[in-house]
């Protein structure tokens, strides 16, 4: 699959600080790429770069194997994480003022029904629903028909239900052959929306891969998770190795079946007994040795 975007020992050097250290990235064209890491990686100046809105002090970034140009801001859109709009302005008009802005656009109307904006179109944008703004957001990013948009946290502060719904649009996207690279503090956004992520920590990528790659590649093992109440003090006595976490204790095991009878072998009860796999947050804490945002 050739590349749409690709960077090249990517560096951004500000005074004291090396935000971007050398990355390399080349992203297909078609998939959900998932730039994921902690406050301060870098992820955002490189998003930035990436964009357009920001040089880097070296390296090149070449579109469609091209350096960046007028071509460039014509075919791609962006979601920014804040945008500020037009005061006094209802949906419908927004529409037509960013469509004014492009030599080539989608018909208003094909906007308006792939991002389900019907019911408010005459509403003015200041009296939108978190939901109902990140729509009309994702619509602005669209109105140009670009081959790559980017999606910078475009869920936070959603509800759950307003995050999934707006999870729908983008696959809806993604499966008109658009490519989405995209930001997000979600893990669980992540795995249901990225065909590849990378992480980035202190300026670098530090893990690449599918989801479903990086986990089997760091954990090989499920997690085992029984109340501390019930075997804390046994489990110390057995030699089984366990980590507090929360009111459970958690057990790591590769051999679920051995571990299984031999915790019934020592009467723990397993009645509320939990079997889980691991999780991109997990892979995240594993990989930078910090906690997700909330």
């Amino acid at each position: 699959m050739s590349a749409i975007i690709t960077a090249t020992n990517l560096v951004k050097q500000y005074p004291g600080v090396l935000a971007v250290d050398g990355i390399n990235l080349s992203i297909p064209k078609g998939i959900c790429f998932g730039l994921l890491g902690p406050n301060g990686a870098g992820k955002t100046t490189t998003i930035e770069i990436l964009e357009g809105i920001n040089l880097p002090t070296s390296g090149t970034i070449l579109y469609k194997g091209e350096p960046m140009g007028t071509r460039y801001r014509e075919e791609v859109g962006i979601q920014f994480q804040h945008t500020a709009l037009q005061d006094f302005l209802t949906v419908r008009e927004t529409l037509k003022f960013f469509e004014r802005l492009y030599q080539q656009t989608l018909q208003i109307s094909e906007i308006i029904e792939l991002c389900t904006l019907e019911d408010i179109l005459d509403r003015d944008t200041r009296k939108l629903s978190g939901g109902q703004r990140q729509r009309l957001l994702l619509a602005l990013a669209l109105i140009n028909d670009p081959e790559l948009i980017f999606l910078d946290e475009p869920t936070t502060g959603l509800d759950p239900q307003a995050r999934r719904n707006f999870w729908d649009l983008v696959k809806l996207v993604k499966s008109r052959n658009k490519t989405i690279v995209l930001t997000t503090h979600y893990m669980e956004e992540a795995y249901a929306l990225c065909d590849e992520i990378a992480i980035m920590d202190k300026g670098r990528i530090v893990s690449q891969g599918t989801p479903t790659q990086l986990l089997t590649e760091h954990f090989g093992d499920v997690v085992l998770q029984i109340p501390s109440t019930v075997a804390s003090s046994k489990l110390n006595e057995l030699g089984i190795y366990a980590v507090q976490t929360g009111e459970f204790q958690e057990i790591r095991t590769s051999h679920l079946h051995h571990t299984l009878q031999q915790l019934i072998e020592n009467n723990i009860n397993l009645d509320q007994l939990r079997i889980r796999a691991w999780t991109l947050e997990d892979l995240f804490i594993n990989v930078t040795g910090k906690k997700t945002a909330p």
